[in-house]
């Protein structure tokens, strides 16, 4: 009987061992799967990281270069409008500078009617002349000079050769029939000359 006991006992002891054995393999393959798990999702969260910072990053870069188009845009429309505007209204300085030479214009005629004394007609044109000149000048308006100056096509435009000068005179302007002026050292008109040949 204490055999059999003993031989029970051991039994229970054994199934005891075992059951613990069993639930220690268990928790072991819990805590594995707990790590593997941890392991897979830090693996996935580091796999969702870097798409997650690539698509802050496009979104970031989308941004950017909307806000680049659109300012692009508004920079294109208002220097059109700016140059709509120059071309429209480029010319009031100048209609503001002649506007006096009209004024004194109008008196001259208004003050001709009153005298018949040609001398005086001819001084005020002389004066409105000469302060339209100065006008010009102010805004970089110059003649070009064609006495006794050699021929030359960036200025100068023959209407006429004259043959049988002389050697002194050959190649160079004997007379302007029609005034050049350049803006700001750009010809605006050349001068109409009479060339010696």
């Amino acid at each position: 009987m204490s055999e059999k006991k003993d031989k029970i006992e051991e039994n229970v002891n054994n199934e005891n061992k075992t059951e613990e054995q069993e639930k220690q393999t268990i928790e072991e393959n819990n805590c594995e799967q707990m790590e593997n798990g941890n392991e897979e999702s830090v693996a996935e969260e580091a796999e969702k990281d870097p798409m997650q910072k690539m698509q802050e990053e496009l979104d970031a870069l989308r941004d950017k270069y909307l806000r680049s188009v659109a300012e692009f845009d508004n920079y294109r429309k208002r220097t059109l409008k700016e140059k709509a505007e120059l071309i429209l209204n480029g010319a009031e300085k100048t209609v503001l500078a002649i506007l006096p030479v009209l004024d004194d214009m109008e008196r001259a005629i208004e003050n001709g009617a009153k005298t018949d004394d040609a001398s005086v007609l001819k001084e005020g044109m002389e004066l409105i002349h000469q302060k339209f000149g100065k006008i010009l000048e102010g805004i970089g308006v110059k003649k070009i000079d064609t006495a006794d100056a050699d021929f030359t096509t960036d200025y100068h435009e023959a209407i006429a050769m004259v043959p049988g000068m002389g050697d002194d005179k050959k190649g160079k302007v004997l007379d302007c029939v029609q005034t050049g002026y350049t803006l700001n050292e750009k010809v605006i008109r050349h001068a109409k000359v009479a060339v010696g040949q």
